[in-house]
């Protein structure tokens, strides 16, 4: 999930990150993507995916994209941190940018090495002083949102450790949110899925008003949960009674609920419903409103507001023996389709998992990532 303050009025660079993950960091799951053959040969293969992540087939000429919305590749895994480089097989998570005048830093983390700060100009990257509960375990994607006083924090949904984390920007851990076990939701279904010994399994965490919002797609239960941020000074967080969507077909419900987006007019939140090709748009109160479709067949994992456009990483695409794609959208509707793998030559880029947005200098740059080979790769905006 990318957070409504990510905004910027300038370009856009588009950041691609690749993962591979054991299966058992999908319980519950329900989208029939994570194929045990896959897995096993991804495990085999994994050093030499990481000594070669990002660079396969890679051309500098080559073009991916429409109209004005057209790629090529920029950097690819070597622009890392040299211990990120030793982990990056394993990348399963997404990207925050902090989209404030005068900040533009992106931020995303890394199971084994920690959280990762690109600067600004998309130039460098380092790895930060990360807490070890934040730095040993995955993050299956960031966000960035600012209190009253204008103070940053990151928080992260660890999937696999199903626990909620808060950390300063410099990777300091102030707040962790533990599975609600022993809270009651305004919904018995919720409930009762925990009473019974139901896992808790975070997929994405955004924050509007005092709320985080919490999708739990990887799990049978699929609501979106809350928890109340009551203080940043000293930092309290708990459980709040909201909850919506849940597993099922009817409108307002997921196949998987996979990632969550609020909207910068923060009058919508978006769930990137995967199986369905869907994008639910509801209140911030849980109130279905209305569905993006993006095209049959795509699993879309999370939405990115960036400018006019909204960017979308899809675990596949329509056509799953070329790789996925990338979509940007304009007016609810595809205008632009990046296919990484088959037109830039990026042979890792099977599946993506996240993509974001960011604005630099005249030019959109995406930042996106996938599963299982992990990679990373940075996609410039190409201008006639």
């Amino acid at each position: 999930m990318c957070s409504f303050g990510k905004r910027s009025s300038f370009a856009i660079a588009v950041l691609i990150l690749a993962g591979s993950i054991p299966a058992s960091a999908h319980p519950g799951h329900s989208d029939n993507t994570h194929h045990h053959d896959a897995v096993q040969v991804a495990r085999s293969n994994a050093h030499n995916a990481i000594a070669i992540a990002g660079t396969l087939g890679a051309a500098d000429s080559a073009i991916s994209g429409q109209g004005e919305l057209k790629f090529r590749v920029l950097y690819t895994s070597t622009h890392l941190p040299e211990p990120a480089m030793s982990v990056l097989v394993n990348a399963h998570g997404g990207f925050a940018v902090d989209r404030r005048d005068g900040f533009g830093d992106t931020y995303f983390a890394l199971p084994g090495a920690g959280i990762i700060k690109m600067s600004a100009d998309l130039e460098k990257t380092e790895l930060l002083d990360t807490a070890p509960e934040v730095r040993d375990t995955n993050m299956h994607n960031t966000t960035i949102w600012y209190d009253d006083d204008g103070q940053a924090f990151l928080v992260f949904p660890a999937n696999d450790a199903g626990k909620v984390f808060t950390t300063t920007l410099d990777g300091k851990l102030v707040n962790t949110l533990d599975a609600p076990t022993d809270f009651t939701f305004d919904e018995p279904v919720v409930d009762g899925y925990f009473a019974d010994g139901g896992k808790f399994v975070p997929t994405d965490v955004e924050k509007l008003g005092t709320l985080y919002y919490v999708t739990t797609g990887y799990s049978p239960l699929d609501y979106v949960l809350t928890a109340k941020v009551s203080s940043t000074n000293p930092f309290e967080a708990g459980w709040h009674d909201l909850v919506f969507g849940g597993k099922g077909e009817a409108p307002g419900q997921f196949g998987t609920g996979h990632g969550i987006t609020v909207s910068p007019d923060t009058k919508r939140i978006v769930i990137a419903d995967r199986p369905n090709a869907e994008l639910e748009r509801f209140t911030r109160y849980g109130q279905y409103r209305d569905t993006v479709n993006v095209p049959e067949g795509a699993f879309p994992c999370d939405v990115d507001f960036v400018g006019p456009y909204m960017v979308v990483g899809c675990l596949h695409g329509p056509d799953r023996e070329k790789g996925a794609p990338v979509y940007i959208l304009e007016n609810d509707e595809v205008v632009s389709t990046i296919m990484p793998k088959e037109e830039l030559g990026l042979e890792n880029f099977q599946h993506i998992h996240n993509a974001t947005g960011v604005m630099l200098d005249g030019k959109l740059y995406v930042i996106a990532q996938a599963w299982n080979p992990g990679d990373f790769a940075v996609l410039e905006q190409v201008k006639d």
